[in-house]
C-alpha cells in the first residue's frame, strides 16, 4: 500500500473517532444532567464550556498546525479525544464537569483543525477531491457514537464505564492511526511584511461566514426539527425525531457521493447547487406545513448542505497550502459559531414570529451560501473537474 492511500485511510480512521467520540458524549447527556441533578440553566453553563474548549482549541492550534506539520499535531491531539473523552463520566458536580468538559472541548476543537489541514494534504496528494469523503466517515461515526451511547443507557450501563470504554477504544485507534498518517512538511517562516500584517485575509474571513450560515442550517436540524414536527405540526414524539434523522442520514450520503460530484462539476457547481437544495427544501417542506413534508424538507436541507463546509474547507487550505493551519483555524472557528449561535437565533425569533416563520432564516441563509460559491474560485483550488475518483 503507497504512502499516501495508508495515510487516507488513517487520517479517515481519525475523522471516524473524533464523530464517535463526540457521538458517544451527546448520547449520555441527558443521563449526566439526571445523575448530576442539574438544571437546564445549569446543564447549559456545563455545555456553554465544551463549546468554548472547542473555539479556543480551534482559534489557537492552526499556528502550531503549521510549524510543525499537521501531522505532528494531529497525532497527540488524536490521542487527548480519547484521554479527555473519559473525565467528564466521573464528574461529581458542575464545576468538576464544566473543567473536564473545557479540556475535552479544547482537545476536542485541535483535533478538528489538525485532521482537516491533513486531510487537506492528502487531497492535494491524490489531485483529486477526497475532502467530502473524510467528512461522510466523520458523520457515520457521530452515528456509532450515538448507537454506542444508547446501548450502555439500555444496559443501565454507568456514564462513567460508557465514556471510559469508548474512550480506550478512540485512544487504541488514535495510536494505531497517527503513526501512519500522510508525513507533513511544517510551513517555511513568514517574510517579515506577512508577519507586520497580521490576522487572516478577507477571503478567509468570507469563507468562514459561509460555513457560518452552512452550520446554522444544521444548528436548526439538530435542535429544532423534532420541536416544530410535533408542536407546530401536531406530530407525534416518536415521529418527529424522523426530521433529524433525515437530516443526517441524507447529509451522510450527500457526504459520500459528494467527492465524485465535484470531481465531475467542480466544487463550485456543487456547492451552488447543495445552497439551492437545501433552501427549495426546507421551504417546500414549510409551505407544504404536514408532518411528512417537513421530514422531507429536513432531508433535503441535510442533503445539500452536506458538501458545503467539505468544498471551503478545502478552498481555504488550497488559498495557502503551506499555512493551512491558519487558514482553517480561521474558517472553521467562524463556522462553529453558526452550530452555536444560530439555534439561540432561530429560538429568540421564534417567540416573536413563530417557529414555522422563524425556521425561514436557514433557507434564506441557504440561498446566500448558493450566491457565494463563485468565491471558491479566488482561492485558485487546483482539483478541476473531470478528475478521476
Amino acid at each position: 500500500m503507497d504512502l499516501v492511500r495508508r495515510g487516507r485511510i488513517a487520517t479517515s480512521l481519525v475523522f471516524l473517532l473524533f464523530g464517535v467520540a463526540l457521538g458517544v458524549w451527546t448520547a449520555r447527556i441527558p443521563a449526566v444532567k439526571e445523575k448530576l441533578g442539574l438544571t437546564d440553566g445549569r446543564l447549559s453553563i456545563a455545555l456553554l464550556a465544551f463549546a468554548a474548549g472547542c473555539i479556543a482549541g480551534m482559534a489557537l492550534i492552526g499556528r502550531l498546525t503549521d510549524r510543525f506539520g499537521s501531522s505532528k499535531v494531529l497525532a497527540p491531539a488524536a490521542i487527548l479525544e480519547g484521554l479527555l473523552l473519559i473525565p467528564p463520566g466521573f464528574s461529581g458536580g458542575l464545576v468538576t464537569l464544566s473543567i473536564a468538559l473545557f479540556a475535552f472541548g479544547a482537545g476536542h476543537g485541535t483535533l478538528n483543525i489538525a485532521m482537516n489541514a491533513n486531510a487537506a494534504e492528502v487531497e492535494r496528494a491524490m489531485g483529486r477531491p477526497v475532502m467530502s469523503s473524510f467528512h461522510a466517515v466523520y458523520s457515520i461515526g457521530g452515528f456509532v457514537g450515538a448507537l454506542l451511547g444508547g446501548l450502555f443507557a439500555h444496559l443501565a450501563i454507568g456514564i462513567g464505564v460508557t465514556l471510559l470504554s469508548v474512550g480506550l477504544a478512540v485512544l487504541a485507534v488514535a495510536v494505531w492511526s497517527s503513526r501512519r498518517v500522510l508525513p507533513s512538511t511544517p510551513a517555511p517562516a513568514a517574510p517579515a511584511e506577512e508577519k507586520g500584517r497580521g490576522g487572516p485575509g478577507p477571503l478567509l474571513l468570507f469563507f468562514g461566514v459561509v460555513v457560518l450560515c452552512t452550520l446554522v442550517g444544521e444548528g436548526a436540524a439538530a435542535d429544532w426539527s423534532a420541536v416544530y414536527l410535533r408542536d407546530e405540526l401536531g406530530s407525534s414524539e416518536a415521529f418527529a425525531a424522523y426530521g433529524y434523522a433525515a437530516f443526517a442520514i441524507m447529509m451522510t450520503a450527500g457526504r459520500i457521493f459528494g467527492d465524485r460530484l465535484a470531481a465531475r462539476f467542480g466544487p463550485v457547481v456543487l456547492v451552488r447547487a447543495g445552497g439551492l437544495i437545501a433552501a427549495a427544501g426546507l421551504g417546500a417542506g414549510l409551505l407544504a406545513g404536514s408532518p411528512a413534508a417537513g421530514v422531507a424538507g429536513f432531508g433535503l436541507l441535510g442533503l445539500g448542505l452536506s458538501c458545503v463546509a467539505p468544498q471551503f474547507f478545502s478552498a481555504a487550505a488550497a488559498a495557502d497550502p503551506a499555512r493551512a493551519g491558519r487558514a482553517l483555524s480561521t474558517v472553521v472557528s467562524i463556522g462553529y459559531v453558526g452550530f452555536l449561535v444560530g439555534p439561540i437565533v432561530i429560538g429568540a425569533a421564534a417567540t416573536v414570529v413563530g417557529l414555522s416563520t422563524a425556521l425561514w432564516i436557514p433557507v434564506v441563509l441557504a440561498v446566500f451560501v448558493a450566491a457565494s460559491a463563485g468565491t471558491i474560485r479566488r482561492a485558485r483550488v487546483t482539483l478541476r473537474p473531470g478528475s478521476p475518483v
